[in-house]
């Protein structure tokens, strides 16, 4: 086995951490202190054709496979979780079904300009009485004519401020005993779609997280994405890439994490010596750069079977769990490294510590990650 990228992939990464070094990390930290999503850095990340990596030029895209589409959201979350967090739900469960699931007229309606980074993309799965169990979801789709009614409200809606396309999850038929599910193309200019104010979040305060209300919003049955009962089967399809764009993101943060608290250690002197000369800070160091490697070696596991068309729903699973986890303990562990000054904004540690927490809980949570593994593991 071969873990080292083809000269293509290697100037992929190497190109997505010069651009992220350069325009994305100066950015960051007023990013976080005000809650501003940076559109000039979007319109930079649509040009390098980030919002589409996995999409085939003919609709826009960068063509690159699922190693590539990971490499690149790693590198952009080093610089800035929040827009990592921007393109790996904008690819993974916007763009991606799109593409898997929608017909030729869908791909070339919304498809293209979502790739092009020209309309950003969400995927509105969660409710306030349906986060983890999807099947409690109480948003309504009725037949009318030709089309449909929608009804609900989704709310922590990643991108959801500055969206234009947005793939809504909805019940075609609540009175049954046995619900079925089905995936809506909804514009936000369309009537009947109501954006509530941007989420003041702990993390990842770059991205415009908010609620959408859908209040009688019509939609023609061409918005429909695949057919009625189809619903659940795109959604988990869909969340199989999303957990390796996360787990990507969890990687980049964590790496972001060892690199400045390598370099704090050798900067910070206590006791006539750097922190970089004492056993326990080495052996901080040592875990962090240990977590990290078996992280990244887990994503790529699943990235190439994702890119090889393989089945790879508790591989992804394995790798966002892990990911997550060692971005929460980098980030823990750097403040410590940091002592007092951690604890400060001062330095990016603290805010990489905010932003590392919620990737054990969007995408699934740990806990659910865990139970996709344990089914994989009873067969079932």
């Amino acid at each position: 086995m071969i873990f080292q990228p083809d000269m293509k992939q290697a100037v992929i990464k190497r190109t997505a951490r010069k651009f992220a070094e350069e325009r994305i990390a100066p950015a960051a930290a007023e990013m976080d202190a005000t809650g501003r999503f940076p559109a000039d850095l979007a319109a930079e990340m649509a040009g390098l054709q980030y919002f589409g990596l996995e999409i085939p030029p003919e609709y826009g895209g960068a063509g690159l496979n699922s190693v590539s589409y990971a490499d690149v959201i790693e590198e952009v979350s080093r610089a800035s979780a929040a827009m990592g967090l921007c393109i790996s739900v904008h690819n993974s469960v916007a763009a991606s079904p799109i593409y898997e699931f929608g017909g030729e007229f869908q791909r070339q309606r919304f498809l293209i300009p979502v790739a092009r980074g020209e309309k950003i993309g969400t995927f509105c799965l969660t409710e306030p009485n349906a986060g983890s169990d999807a099947s409690s979801l109480e948003t309504v789709a009725a037949r009318d004519g030709d089309g449909y009614v929608l009804n609900g409200n989704k709310i922590f809606v990643t991108n959801g401020g500055v969206s234009g396309t947005n793939l809504i999850f909805a019940c075609t038929n609540p009175s049954r005993e046995r619900k079925e599910y089905a995936v809506f193309i909804v514009e936000s200019e369309r009537d009947g779609v109501e954006k509530g104010p941007v989420e003041d979040m702990m993390g990842m305060r770059g991205n415009p997280v908010c609620p959408i209300t859908l209040s009688d919003c019509r939609i023609p049955q061409e918005n429909r994405l695949g057919e009625e009962g189809q619903g659940m089967k795109i959604a988990l399809s869909t969340l199989g890439g999303g957990r390796i764009g996360i787990g990507a993101q969890a990687l980049g943060i964590a790496q972001a994490c060892l690199d400045v608290s390598v370099k704090y250690s050798k900067e910070r002197h206590q006791f006539g010596k750097s922190l970089s000369e004492f056993a326990a800070i080495q052996g901080f160091l040592s875990d962090m750069a240990t977590r990290i490697e078996a992280a990244r070696l887990l994503i790529y596991r699943a990235s190439h079977l994702r890119a090889a068309k393989l089945p790879h729903t508790a591989e992804s699973a394995m790798a966002k769990l892990y990911a997550s986890e060692v971005a929460v303990y980098a980030s823990r562990v750097g403040v410590q490294i940091h002592g007092g000054y951690g604890y400060t904004k001062a330095y990016p540690i603290e805010r990489y510590y905010r932003d590392a927490k919620v990737c054990e809980i969007y995408e699934g949570t740990s806990e659910i990650q865990r139970m996709v593994i344990a089914r994989s593991l009873m067969g079932r």
